[in-house]
């Protein structure tokens, strides 16, 4: 098969070696948009007249077909068609006949795949956009569930202060918040049009590159030919939110992989998302959760790939850039299958209520409770914090709580303690009162609630 490019090669290259230097593999992901930016083009060159009328009907009604079989996946792609490009192009030569060559008028296959990446994150980061957004709604229906379930807090995987269950899932919805954030300042980057930009120097063709734009629905086009062929920076962006992203689903997934255990009980997942063992039949394993745990490392590897492809490259076009595509396509993907899992995991999962209050009150979670009652009274916060830590170094000796001290022991260190101390030592009043902006009071969590509510 003689090569769309192969007029100024005399030699054939062997069969294996067009298959290493081929991309058609999986840049036949990008079909869709390669057809759409072809429309678009077309309809450009006939605009400004490089073509007629009747050249661009005859190119628009033979994409027009290709479309239709892409959709219906009737396609058979060839190594030695290389990519997508010179495949898409030999489907309209046998549809249409010479003509078909036209349509690389001003064009190259630089300007052209940028554009179908372009395309493609544009359409993906907007469905992403769209399941964290599911994800925060999630998030907040189950805390709104949960407002006054009580839970120990922890630091370094101790138990630190008991909070609001709410408290701790609305954090997570303030990461989402962020990554939302990230991803749409990315989409800016995303929907700017590099067609029109030619091998690397722009064109001698009396093109319009903003009417191309506007077809394909960009927003602004590159404003040099070099950069526009060249700049894969909206990927690394795209990776580097996704990477960032992951991470806040892996922690989130950590910590559900601990609530489950028998060790914690706060938590039961749905049969949906979890799997037994083939082994152990008492076992009921959250292997979706480890799985978007173990997946976050991919889509960091993809970050990094990209980035090592990168770091070397002369200005504009290299080979190097095929490498682009995979990391691209194998994020989006994890990417979306977690988000979906994450919401139907969080919305259908079950919550110990009892056994996380529980495990509040057998604790010394409250000692920062008594250390803060004592200020109150007028202890410098140092002298009261040397007055708990002795107190629980001698509860651990006696098997004992703050809570279970007689109240004339307590008044036999500092006299002004009263009875209502031991309101202030439950878990239950501890969060309530904790009603510092962003705190976890059910006060602030509710606040917390209304606003997320509002922002979605």
């Amino acid at each position: 098969m003689k090569k769309l490019w192969g007029g100024r090669f005399d030699g054939k290259n062997e069969d294996w070696i067009d298959a290493f230097g081929a991309s058609i593999f999986f840049d036949q992901a990008l079909a869709k948009q390669d057809i759409l930016g072809s429309l678009a083009h077309v309809k450009m060159l006939v605009h400004t007249k490089i073509l007629s009328q009747e050249e661009g009907q005859q190119i628009i009604d033979g994409l027009t077909i290709i479309q239709q079989k892409v959709a219906n996946d009737e396609l058979d792609y060839t190594v030695q068609n290389e990519d997508i490009h010179l495949n898409i192009e030999s489907f309209l030569h046998e549809e249409i006949g010479p003509v078909a060559g036209k349509l690389h008028t001003a064009r190259s296959r630089n300007d052209q795949v940028a554009t179908d990446m372009h395309l493609y994150l544009k359409e993906k980061v907007q469905d992403i956009l769209e399941k964290i957004h599911d994800l925060r709604k999630v998030l907040v229906t189950k805390a709104e569930e949960n407002i006054e379930t009580i839970m120990p807090g922890y630091t370094h995987l101790q138990h630190a202060q008991p909070i609001s269950f709410a408290h701790h899932l609305l954090a997570y919805y303030q990461m989402l918040t962020r990554d939302q954030e990230r991803l749409s300042e990315n989409l800016k980057r995303i929907d700017c049009s590099p067609l029109g930009a030619a091998a690397l120097a722009g064109t001698t063709f009396p093109i319009d590159r903003e009417f191309a734009a506007k077809e394909l629905g960009f927003g602004s086009v590159y404003a040099n030919s070099l950069d526009a062929v060249s700049d894969r920076d909206f990927i690394l962006e795209f990776l580097s939110n996704s990477s960032i992203l992951m991470m806040h689903l892996s922690r989130f997934c950590e910590e559900i992989i601990l609530w489950c255990s028998h060790e914690f009980q706060f938590v039961q997942l749905s049969d949906t998302f979890s799997t037994g063992s083939s082994i152990m039949p008492q076992k009921k394993n959250p292997d979706m959760a480890e799985l978007i745990r173990g997946k976050t490392g991919r889509v960091y590897g993809d970050l990094f790939g990209l980035l090592t492809v990168m770091k070397g490259l002369p200005l504009a076009y290299n080979k190097d850039f095929q490498e682009d595509k995979e990391g691209m396509f194998d994020t989006v993907e994890t990417v979306e299958k977690s988000l979906t899992i994450m919401s139907g995991m969080i919305a259908s999962m079950q919550v110990n209520q009892k056994h996380m209050l529980e495990s509040t009150e057998k604790d010394f979670s409250n000692a920062t409770e008594l250390a803060d009652y004592l200020a109150n009274k007028g202890i410098p916060f140092r002298e009261a914090h040397e007055i708990v830590g002795k107190l629980v170094f001698s509860c651990i000796q006696k098997g004992i709580y703050l809570q279970d001290i007689p109240l004339e022991e307590y008044q036999s260190i500092v006299p002004t303690i009263e009875e209502d101390l031991y309101d202030k030592l439950s878990s239950y009043t501890a969060v309530k009162n904790r009603n510092s902006l962003g705190g976890t009071g059910f006060a602030q969590i509710e606040k917390q609630i209304e606003q997320a509510k509002q922002h979605l």
